[in-house]
């Protein structure tokens, strides 16, 4: 196992409706995983502005990106893989969801808008744990360390 330093990323956490948006990212619908949509921090880049481009280029969306939500971390014991994931509140500026938007990145297969109780009630597999915690509840919330889940 090789160790290397955490990954960082940004991830937004969007209430539309009462109703929390998330995305599937795996290519070709590989995962029944859900997830915030976002992604890795850049060099130069402050995470408002990654979650910006990284909102856009998975749902089509514009956001407005508040105050962080979550934080939580996960790895993969087998290859050394660490990630920190900052979640913030954010609000769609404009746009809506279409069945004809493509990820650039080809990443994102899916992108759907979810019910608080299909997550309370296990509806959706998605991670992690406490998202619906940090999206219908308040504060700042900390997800310890857990193992990846494909």
């Amino acid at each position: 196992m090789t160790r290397r330093s955490p990954r960082l990323a940004a991830r937004a956490v969007i209430l539309h409706d009462d109703r929390l948006l998330l995305v599937n990212a795996w290519p070709g619908g590989r995962s029944d995983l859900w997830c915030a949509p976002g992604g890795g921090a850049e060099a130069g880049q402050s995470l408002p502005d990654t979650l910006i481009r990284e909102v856009h280029e998975e749902t089509g969306l514009a956001v407005t990106v508040g105050a962080p939500c979550l934080i939580n971390e996960f790895h993969d014991p087998a290859s050394g893989f660490h990630q920190v994931d900052l979640f913030f509140r954010c609000t769609i500026a404009s746009g809506t969801l279409s069945d004809d938007w493509r990820d650039p990145e080809g990443v994102v297969s899916d992108r759907r808008f979810f019910a608080r109780s299909d997550l309370e009630l296990g509806r959706i597999r998605f991670k992690p744990d406490s998202l619906g915690a940090a999206a219908w509840g308040g504060g700042l919330l900390y997800d310890p360390l857990e193992v990846i889940v494909r």
